[in-house]
């Protein structure tokens, strides 16, 4: 049976880090929580991100959706919100979201406290105090069904479809044999190769719902202007060997694995333990696709990269798999496994169950490369005009 040490929560799996969550509502509360953060102990990080504080809406319901979902992730044991007070965004209703779970939670607003040197004071102390509810948390053993992996892909190149990401679908493989979640996203990179993944969806409900998503995205983008066939793959794609959205597509998909599609969920929905493949519905866009598989309860990330990559993310460990040889060691310090030996002969089972003893040691402690390096970068997807539009019937 696979395990892991984790932190466990009062409610849900186990976490595979202990974290208090400093958790702004706009971009306006950001710099207080990321000062709050720097002047308190180790283990608390913010998530400070770009959202405005009166969004329309749709966008309004993704974000509170996006937020909570950060507060209630297995790595957080506490969390404090800021708000500057004059967001529409409910901080109270994120609050009392992540407080259901079992969590300590407080509220911050910068304009009560007396603006922002008296609101980082006062944070400064909140986040102390939920500290020291949280730290004599130890880990114990836990079943790997606990797991939910998410899988990225970015900076793609001619390797990533031979080697990385295909390495990363047998570690998914494996989770998901052990009774695990894995959930890889990027809707537009499912284009091309959308009838591959209809085949595996486990019934006629989930196909639907798969190929409609596939629809919206590409209907969304052309309301924006933007011919998604015609704009892929990237420049950067193109200099790393690819040459059409079905090639980078086809690449993309085999780093979830071969296993059915059990469902798809939209945006910073949580996605179930133990669940087996399950997609999200999220943008190309890395960072934020990532955030989004955080915000749906994913413990751990993988990020398969060819032309190579640094991010990380403030509250999930990234573990970073480049399928090409001269990224592995031109970016060695920021890379955790190598899956380039593929390509000189070793058998993609082999690599997959490396990124597997790799995924249950992160799980217990191991600090990726970007942990080490502190590379954590955070960012909501944002909901256009015409997107919304388009959710409403109406465009």
């Amino acid at each position: 049976m696979a395990t892991f040490d984790g932190y466990p929560r009062p409610t849900g799996p186990a976490g595979v880090r202990n974290y208090v969550a400093v958790i702004p509502t706009s971009v306006a509360a950001s710099a207080v929580a990321d000062a709050i953060a720097d002047r308190t102990v180790e283990n608390v990080r913010s998530t400070p991100h770009q959202m405005g504080i009166d969004p329309p809406d749709g966008a309004c319901e993704q974000i509170e959706r996006t937020l909570s979902g950060i507060g209630q992730n297995p790595n957080v044991g506490a969390a404090l919100v800021v708000a500057l007070g004059t967001e529409t965004i409910d901080a109270d209703g994120i609050a009392d979201a992540i407080a259901a779970t079992g969590r300590n939670v407080e509220t911050l607003t910068i304009r009560e406290a007396g603006g922002t040197a008296a609101a980082v004071g006062t944070g400064v102390d909140h986040a102390r105090e939920l500290w020291d509810g949280i730290a004599d948390a130890r880990r114990e053993e836990r079943d790997a069904s606990e797991l939910v992996f998410g899988v990225e892909c970015g900076g793609s190149d001619a390797t990533s479809g031979i080697a990385a990401n295909p390495a990363v679908g047998a570690a998914c493989d494996r989770l998901v044999r052990d009774g695990g979640t894995a959930s890889f996203s990027e809707t537009p990179e499912f284009i091309g190769a959308e009838h591959l993944l209809a085949e595996r969806c486990v019934d006629d409900e989930v196909r639907d719902r798969l190929l409609e998503r596939v629809e919206r995205r590409e209907s969304a983008a052309q309301l924006m202007g933007v011919d998604l066939r015609g704009a892929q793959p990237t420049p950067g794609n193109q200099d790393g060997g690819l040459t059409t959205i079905e090639e980078k597509s086809l690449g993309a998909i085999v780093k979830g694995g071969t296993t059915p599609v059990r469902g798809i969920v939209e945006y910073a929905e949580s996605l179930p333990v133990g669940g087996g493949l399950v997609l999200m519905d999220t943008p190309g866009y890395d960072i934020e696709s990532v955030v989004g598989k955080v915000a749906g309860g994913a413990q751990i990330v993988a990020f398969t990269t060819g032309r190579g990559s640094t991010t990380g993310n403030p509250l999930a460990p990234v573990i970073k798999v480049t399928g090409n040889p001269k990224t592995a060691d031109r970016l060695a310090s920021n890379m955790d496994v190598n899956a380039s030996t593929i390509i000189d002969g070793e058998s993609i089972d082999a690599v997959g169950e490396r990124i597997y003893e790799t995924l249950l040691a992160v799980a217990s402690g191991k600090r990726t490369a970007a942990e080490q390096r502190r590379l954590e970068e955070f960012a909501i997807n944002e909901l256009q005009p015409n997107e919304l539009a388009e959710l409403r019937g109406n465009a």
